[in-house]
């Protein structure tokens, strides 16, 4: 199966490569593909192929071969995506071009040390960033746009299923389904009190220009990661923060002072304001979560160990437990069934779920409720109690159409779609107008209708 749709889109991605900047402008340009009217140049393969050295990303094969395909390829979907009129969202680029620059930031330690990565100032690296997401938008509109049609039926997928090789059947790892009941034990008034008095001596210290904002969020803030940066969160929409902070920030005018005391899901937090653009904002935070006590965890686990119980002597179902006790948002009103982000479905993975979660329930029965134990909550990083049921399990084994029916349909419909974008890629080739400079022909394509007789 060809690979290079695959990898298409990595292609595109940009990170922070410090040896890439280090010698593109030592290298010496050529235009060495011509693909219609647009040209690929040597350093621009050049700069892919360092990239991916620095990722550590493999190249299957001599990358001045797969690397101008690839780019190739690329161009052909831009090219059609134009006929087509096929434009895309630049509020969605936007918001994507500032998200990988708040990354760049995050992982190089400062705006300053990334203009001296890439030596570019922040406003060009922005405009190249802007290009590439919405090439890489437009080509993802224009796949889905000629390959949107194929579905298949059930026919269709049982007479895929029996005509593949044996060796070729795919084999489906060990999945289970959970539910959970989990709250969040109470914080103890004194503690909310001690989290607020300590946010407001920081706020006195930035207004009276004692201390730096950013040096308090350095020193202070539980935001492990905007506290590397002073804070700063970066620029965003008011759909990106939680509708509390959001009311605040957006609400923020004077950079020298700073807001009120915020509580989100998060905990508590202060802002200052650094810059509003449009419908964005910038600005930095300081964070501060408050600790729960020993007793209030005890007694919350206490609870639902007696929570438990019931469910165990058939005097309440978990179901109810999960409507009665449950503060997950995410799945009380789900019957408390976990869902797996990453696919969209209900099973998951071991690796997929929680760690906590993953050690308890490896050992577990279907049917079997666990003990009640602590963890971290991924969407609101607080530590809460829970205890979960194992409502199905699967272990490792090789594809069938009874129980896989709806992972083997996907696997054929992506085949499918993979087939036709390679012979549309085919085809285009025959159409198109393609020169290669004689000393980067010698290579074995993916797609050999390059070099033409």
């Amino acid at each position: 199966m060809k690979k290079i749709i695959l990898s298409l889109l990595l292609l595109l991605s940009v990170v922070p490569v410090k040896i890439w900047a280090q010698l593109q402008n030592n290298i010496i340009d050529e235009v060495i593909w011509v693909v219609g009217d647009e040209s690929i140049l040597r350093s621009e393969v050049e700069e892919q192929r360092l990239r991916a050295q620095y990722e550590g990303t493999p190249i299957q094969g001599d990358p001045y071969c797969v690397i101008p395909e690839q780019m190739a390829v690329q161009k052909l979907f831009l090219h059609q995506a134009a006929l087509d009129s096929i434009v895309v969202s630049e509020t969605s680029v936007e918001s994507q071009v500032d998200s990988r620059l708040n990354y760049f930031v995050t992982q190089i330690g400062s705006k300053e040390k990334m203009e001296e990565y890439f030596k570019k100032n922040t406003t060009d690296l922005r405009e190249d960033l802007r290009d590439m997401i919405r090439n890489q938008q437009i080509i993802q509109q224009m796949q889905q746009k000629l390959v949107g049609d194929i579905k298949s039926t059930p026919a269709d997928v049982r007479r895929f299923f029996v005509q593949l090789p044996t060796d070729s059947i795919p084999t489906v790892p060990a999945q289970v389904e959970l539910q959970i009941v989990s709250f969040e034990p109470p914080v103890p008034i004194e503690e909310t009190n001690r989290i607020k008095e300590r946010l407001r001596g920081f706020t006195e210290r930035a207004n009276a220009g004692t201390t730096e904002f950013s040096v308090l969020a350095r020193l202070y803030s539980e935001d492990t990661e905007s506290a590397k940066r002073g804070g700063e969160l970066g620029f965003m929409g008011r759909g990106q923060l939680v509708p509390e902070f959001a009311a605040v920030a957006f609400n923020l005018s004077d950079t020298k002072k700073v807001s009120r005391i915020v509580q989100t899901e998060f905990g508590y937090h202060i802002i200052q304001l650094i810059e509003k653009r449009g419908d964005r904002i910038n600005c930095r935070h300081i964070l501060l979560k408050p600790r729960i006590s020993i007793v209030e965890k005890e007694n919350a686990i206490h609870k639902l160990d007696s929570i438990s119980n019931l469910i165990r002597s058939d005097k309440l179902t978990f179901e109810q437990a999960v409507m009665s006790f449950s503060q997950d948002k995410n799945t009380a009103m789900n019957a408390g069934l976990m869902l797996n982000e990453k696919s969209g479905s209900s099973k998951f993975e071991y690796q997929d779920l929680p760690p906590e979660v993953a050690k308890i329930v490896y050992e577990m029965n279907v049917g079997e409720i666990s003990k009640p134990f602590t963890m971290i909550d991924q969407s609101s990083n607080k530590e809460v109690v829970a205890v979960v049921k194992v409502k199905s399990k699967v272990s490792n084994h090789t594809a069938n159409l009874s129980d896989d029916y709806q992972m083997l349909r996907s696997f054929f419909e992506n085949k499918k779609k993979q087939e036709f974008l390679n012979s549309w890629i085919l085809k285009k080739q025959k159409e198109t107008y393609i020169s290669i400079d004689p000393d980067w022909k010698n290579c074995k394509f993916e797609y050999p209708g390059w070099i033409k007789d």
